[in-house]
């Protein structure tokens, strides 16, 4: 289980998948019969430093021991 605490800190998400779109980090929220929900976790100047975050949070699950993991995203 990954918690997600979104750029805003207006959300704090469970997201089954984390995805890059250009300045934009997409989280995976839910899919539904006839939709899916994705949210907007964090937007950032470049593709290149919205690549970084992915990595970050990739660390992140790999190095923790927990069944549940959580991912403040950051500011810049």
């Amino acid at each position: 289980m990954l918690w997600i605490l979104s750029q805003n800190k207006q959300s704090l998400m469970n997201v089954k998948d984390v995805s890059v779109k250009g300045k934009y980090i997409q989280g995976f929220v839910e899919n539904s019969f006839l939709d899916q929900w994705n949210k907007t976790l964090g937007k950032y100047e470049s593709n290149e430093r919205a690549t970084e975050i992915l990595k970050e949070i990739f660390l992140n699950i790999e190095e923790s021991n927990s069944v549940s993991v959580s991912f403040t995203m950051p500011q810049k």
